[in-house]
This record gives structure tokens, C-alpha cells and sequence, in this order.
């Protein structure tokens, strides 16, 4: 097994909490740290090169606290910073990426909505998953306005976020999208709006458990887990917040700290 120490993970929210929540029964009970860079959510409308000084700063701070390896479990860090990551650090980044290669494999009508922030949707990565796996359907691209900050305030079945859902996805559903990726780890905890918008008859792909099962072949864990993981939470934000929203959205009770800049 490669891994010796703790597992670290870091989003620009809470989003990654929806891979995170995979790993927990999965990675034969090493400490998981998770990072909620919250102050400075979503990373979608920063500058690159914010994105990439925030994943720097994180990953140095996880190492510090003993993660021997990171998953960036933010679609937009992945897609601007994760080269740079693994080129600085020697621990192994794992990413998380629009799963469009396995949505084109799914869709039968040939149509596949990749629901994301502008920032995944502008970056250079993205194109080339486009170049490789996208050639033989049609992707309708959406920056879901808002839905970040829905699931930053814990808002995932108000009126207000059914029409934000609605808005963004009856055009898609009416033209014949029958493969929806979620794009943006916060999105799989809109899928019950999503659903309720597309129906049970489409695909809907989210990425944290494919993720984990990537994390878990890169560090040898060929083993049945059987002990759970301890969870240590951090935040750039409000640390009650944080453990609320951990408790809320995927029933974690994890001690949570300030992040410290």
C-alpha cells in the first residue's frame, strides 16, 4: 500500500464533501482530511491564477498535516491547477473531470448535457476531453448559475432552487438530452432537482465514486475495506457552517477547524 499517512481532499466548498463521502468506508480506515476553501467559493468566477495559488497553498497545508496523497475533488481546481499540482508535489493529486468519455458510451439519443462552472467549461482541459471523447455526440455545455451557492447555504429542495434547476435544464430536457454529468462535485447534491426536472428515464453521472475507485488503484487498496475512516474538517470560512452543512448534506459529525488564511 502506498499510502502511509492521511488522505487529503479540498474543494472550494463544500462540493467535495459528495467524493469525500465515497472514501470513507472505502480506504481502509486512513484519516481523511477535507479542506472547505468556502471564503473564496466557487472558484469558477476567480482568475486562474487565484485558482492555482489557493490549490498550492491547500495541498502545502495538507502535507503539512500528514496527507500522503490529495484528491482534488473540485472540477474547476482540477481543470486549471492540477498540472501544476503534480509537478510541485511529490505526493499523488488525483482529479475529478467531466465524465464525458462514459456519457458518450451511454447516450442513446447522441445528446449529453456537461452541467458545470464557467471555469471548468473555459479551460483548456476540458477542450481536450471534448477533442477526445466528444467528437461523436452533441454537448450542450450550462454554467449553472447559482447552484454553487444553493448548496453552499445547504439549499437543495427550496422553491427557489427547483427554478434555478428548471431554468437551466427544461431547454436541455425538451431537446433530447438523455445524459446529464454533473461537472461540479456540488451538483450531486442537487440530483433530487435535477430529477425532478429530467425524470428517472435519463443518465445522470456524477463522479465520486469513480473517483474513489481511482484513488484506491493509484495507492494499492486491493483489500475489502473494513473499518471506517476518521474525517478532520478545515474551512476558510465559518467552522460552525462547515459542521452544519457536513451534518446536513451527508450526515458526517467530523471536528472542524479554521484554515488559517
Amino acid at each position: 500500500m502506498t499510502a502511509v499517512g492521511a488522505i487529503g481532499f479540498f474543494d472550494s466548498g463544500v462540493g467535495g464533501l459528495s467524493v469525500l463521502r465515497h472514501a470513507v468506508n472505502a480506504v481502509q480506515g486512513l484519516p481523511l482530511l477535507y479542506v472547505a476553501d468556502s471564503a473564496f467559493a466557487p472558484y469558477g468566477r476567480r482568475d486562474p491564477e487565484q485558482v492555482i495559488e489557493r490549490s498550492r497553498s491547500i495541498c502545502r497545508f495538507l502535507i503539512e498535516q500528514g496527507a500522503t496523497a490529495i484528491v482534488v475533488a473540485c472540477n474547476t481546481a482540477t481543470a486549471i491547477a492540477i498540472e501544476t499540482l503534480r509537478n510541485e508535489f511529490a505526493v499523488p493529486i488525483i482529479g475529478v473531470e467531466p465524465a464525458v468519455k462514459p456519457a458518450a458510451a451511454l447516450s442513446r439519443t447522441g445528446k449529453v448535457a456537461v452541467l458545470a462552472t464557467q471555469g471548468t467549461l473555459r479551460s483548456a482541459r476540458y477542450a481536450q476531453l471534448l477533442s477526445i471523447h466528444g467528437r461523436e455526440i452533441t454537448v450542450f455545455p450550462r454554467a449553472c448559475r447559482h447552484w454553487v451557492e444553493a448548496v453552499e447555504e445547504a439549499d437543495i429542495d427550496s422553491p427557489r432552487v427547483h427554478d434555478l434547476v428548471n431554468a437551466e435544464l427544461s431547454p436541455l430536457h425538451a431537446s433530447g438530452v438523455d445524459v446529464y454529468v454533473l461537472g461540479c462535485t456540488h451538483f450531486p447534491f442537487l440530483t433530487g432537482a435535477i430529477r425532478h426536472v429530467v425524470g428517472d428515464a435519463v443518465n445522470i453521472i456524477e463522479p465520486g465514486a469513480a473517483v474513489i475507485g481511482q484513488l484506491r488503484r493509484r495507492l494499492g487498496l486491493d483489500h475489502t475495506p473494513t473499518t471506517a475512516s476518521e474525517v478532520t474538517l478545515y474551512t476558510s470560512a465559518d467552522t460552525t457552517h462547515l459542521h452544519a452543512l457536513a451534518q446536513n448534506l451527508i450526515a458526517l459529525d467530523a471536528p472542524c477547524h479554521a484554515l488559517g488564511f
